[in-house]
């Protein structure tokens, strides 16, 4: 489960340290990953959009496959997803 507050936190430490592995160290308790915005599906919304970077909740990080939620209470970490420039 990620509560409000702690996607709140989340979204603070995106903009100071944007690294899965930064992430990970702050909040040990979560699974974090990352990948480039292009990697996710057009289909899927984040939760959250902060200073270049995507968050989208992941579930199921506890020894079965991921996959992406919408619901905090079933959320088990975070996807951090960095845009990618359209120049």
């Amino acid at each position: 489960m990620i509560s409000p507050q702690q996607l709140a936190q989340l979204a603070a430490a995106v903009q100071i340290e944007p690294l899965a592995a930064a992430m990970r160290r702050r909040f040990p308790e979560l699974h974090c990953s990352e990948c480039s915005a292009d990697d996710v599906s057009p289909s899927h919304q984040p939760v959250l959009g902060v200073d270049g970077y995507d968050l989208y909740l992941i579930a199921g990080a506890s020894g079965h496959c991921l996959s992406r939620t919408s619901d905090l209470a079933s959320a088990t970490g975070v996807l951090l997803a960095a845009r990618v420039d359209q120049e």
